[in-house]
């Protein structure tokens, strides 16, 4: 590791520790991120985003506290180091080999973040997922706060910089007026938000630990759809290890996996907003199976 000065300097201001080493960490869509060393014997990692919006790096610095908070047992969270309107630091987690032991233990451990519970459908607070804003005024139903919050903005901004045909917008807009119908009744669970492979970071120390939320509150089923969309490494074992950690408690729907291309819907189309490609198609695909 080197030291560049400007980015060590940055760090020392919001940290009020010197920093020994910095190096750049490879793999982020979005922001820098650097690998710091400091004089105190941690390492931590920075994360910068030219222009970012005022509240970008203070919010997701607040779902990680939030996620955290959900308590002895629950999903491995980064502490929070320092955050400010133009930077987030966090300790570093070593990143290590995935395993069977590590999903197996992320499964139970996920099960207690979400048993943690929200107040409501939502946040107190919009947020961001990737670089798009993300609306969180709460509603009473997560049918709704499906439909409003997570669906329906989604699928205009799709539809706005053309990455869905009027065809595929009518078939989601269709599935929407069925949500109520489909969903089943359920306390809002504490959120992730963004759960998919690349959020979850397996570290040298045999564990799983969650990164880059978009926490809020909502339906638990939302997490465990996003896990299976995009493949996150000896699933079967960790959702199997989910159901039995919540199963004297909160058991899952008999059918809740049937639901799980429901509630792949909204990454579908928020892939579409980032990406294009054939995402809103796929997203449409999805829905049609409801109709």
């Amino acid at each position: 590791m080197t030291r560049q000065p400007l980015v060590a300097r940055r760090a020392e201001e919001l940290l009020g520790t010197s920093v020994i080493a910095t190096a750049p960490v490879a793999g982020g869509d979005i922001a820098t991120a650097t690998r710091l060393r400091l004089s105190d014997g941690t390492t931590a990692l920075m994360k910068t985003l030219p222009h970012a919006p005022e509240d970008f790096f203070t919010d997701e610095a607040e779902g990680l506290r939030w996620l955290a908070a959900a308590g002895d047992g629950a999903a491995q969270v980064p502490d929070v180091l320092g955050v400010d309107h133009e930077c987030l630091i966090i300790r570093w987690v070593e990143p290590g080999k995935q395993s069977v032991d590590a999903a197996t233990a992320f499964g139970r451990e996920l099960a207690v973040t979400h048993a943690a519970g929200a107040d409501r459908f939502g946040l107190d607070r919009d947020g961001y997922i990737g670089k798009l804003p993300l609306p969180n005024k709460p509603t009473e139903t997560w049918a709704e706060f499906y439909a409003v919050r997570r669906v329906l903005p989604y699928l205009k901004l799709a539809r706005d910089r053309g990455a869905a045909d009027e065809e595929d917008a009518a078939t989601i807009e269709a599935l929407v007026a069925r949500l109520p119908a489909l969903v089943p009744d359920e306390p809002p669970a504490r959120l992730h938000g963004d759960l998919w492979n690349g959020n979850v970071l397996w570290g040298l120390d045999g564990r799983a630990w969650l990164i880059d939320p978009a926490a809020y509150g909502g339906h638990r089923e939302m997490d465990l759809a996003m896990l299976a969309l995009f493949g996150l490494p000896h699933l079967p074992r960790m959702l199997d290890a989910y159901a039995e950690a919540c199963a004297d408690t909160r058991p899952l729907a008999d059918d809740w996996q049937e639901r799980a291309p429901l509630h792949q819907i909204f990454p579908l189309l928020v892939h579409a907003c980032h990406f294009g490609g054939g995402y809103a198609a796929r997203a449409a695909q999805a829905a049609a199976t409801y109709l």
